[in-house]
């Protein structure tokens, strides 16, 4: 593709180059139509790290509609700034959101959405904020441009100016996952070594430190806040009786199933949809389900759990959504849990029918 192209998609997010990446694109699209004497075009898309299901209590969605409110201001400003506007060729400026309704975790997840939007709306060049991070604060930027680049459009960096200041040697931020790593960490190793001797005192407060430094900001995309830690802390020592009471139930249905003569099993895969986003509510689900007899979750991709179930009321305890309100309460409180159920939803279908959706 030619690198000169005034089709463009720009991926946004909260950043310090943003407004000048916007202003950017906007000029290198202004001037290829110039030159060509064609129409430009550029869109700017917001790749979401949630789930659109039920408004988004969190605000994730919200603040994503401001940004995108700024950016299409920042961009009509810098389409009025120059020369006569009747003699300009018309910049298509558009805004979108991409990916909330799939998991997005890898750099390839991210940069599979937004090739899809690429590709729909014909955009052949991809114009990439230097300080854009897709995954929030984790360190994406490099893997997601690579994995852009894997296709036939057109990638580059937005050659803007990036703010150089001073900072402290360690952050609010990173002191506040470093010591919620450490505390964790700490009492873990206790629990395990089943003894405050001095020597595992010292080593564990070794190991603590060490797994403090190599995995805070690896363990925290953002840094945690106390409250919403201690809030969700209490409300996932309520869900482990309700998850304890929910294995006993399923083991005693699986043990009746054994001891049956005629073994009425009937195992079938299926797409679970659900209403979480995030990896650790996702990781939570997943386990959550596997650990409960008769359901095991295999994978966990950009459309969803992929479950194996073994008989047919396993799959309709998994459409009735209990397990995913419990969930759900556990994250984002008691309003979370507030949502209509996962049949009620379509949310849960055979892999083999999804892909077909797809292939249409």
């Amino acid at each position: 593709m030619e690198a000169g192209s005034s089709r463009i998609l720009v991926p946004v997010g909260e950043s310090a180059t943003v407004r000048n990446t916007v202003a950017y694109a906007v000029r290198e699209a202004r001037e290829a139509a110039e030159e060509r004497g064609e129409a430009a075009a550029v869109h700017f898309v917001y790749p979401a790290r949630w789930r659109s299901v039920d408004g988004n209590e969190e605000g994730y969605a919200a603040a994503a509609a401001d940004l995108l409110e700024r950016v299409t201001v920042w961009a009509n400003e810098d389409l009025d700034r120059d020369g006569d506007e009747d003699e300009e060729p018309p910049v298509d400026v558009r805004t979108a959101v991409v990916g909330d309704d799939r998991y997005l975790f890898s750099p390839g997840d991210f940069a599979g959405v937004l090739l899809e939007y690429a590709r729909t709306h014909d955009l052949d060049r991809i114009v990439v904020d230097p300080e854009f991070q897709p995954g929030g604060n984790a360190p994406m930027l490099r893997p997601f441009e690579v994995e852009l680049s894997r296709s036939d459009r057109s990638v580059e960096e937005a050659p803007v100016d990036r703010q150089t200041t001073r900072s402290r040697l360690v952050s609010r931020a990173t002191l506040a996952k470093g010591v919620t790593v450490f505390g964790a960490t700490y009492a873990f190793y206790l629990a395990v070594a089943g003894s405050l001797s001095l020597f595992d005192l010292a080593t564990g407060a070794l190991t603590a430190l060490l797994a403090a430094v190599a995995f805070s900001n690896v363990a925290f995309v953002t840094s945690p806040s106390p409250v919403r830690t201690t809030l969700r802390t209490v409300r996932m020592i309520l869900f482990v009786p309700y998850l304890v009471w929910e294995i006993t139930k399923a083991n005693l249905s699986i043990a009746y199933i054994i001891l049956h003569p005629d073994l009425p099993i009937d195992p079938e895969m299926r797409r679970f949809r659900a209403a979480l986003w995030g990896g650790l509510p996702v990781t939570t689900m997943a386990n959550s389900i596997t650990l409960t007899p008769g359901t095991l979750s295999v994978d966990v991709g950009p459309e969803g759990i992929e479950i194996h179930t073994l008989t047919g009321s396993a799959r309709e305890d998994l459409a009735a959504g209990s397990l995913e309100r419990a969930v759900r309460f556990v994250f984002y409180g008691r309003g979370g849990a507030r949502i209509p159920s996962p049949a009620e939803r379509e949310s849960i279908s055979t892999p083999d029918a999804v892909t077909a959706e797809e292939a249409e």
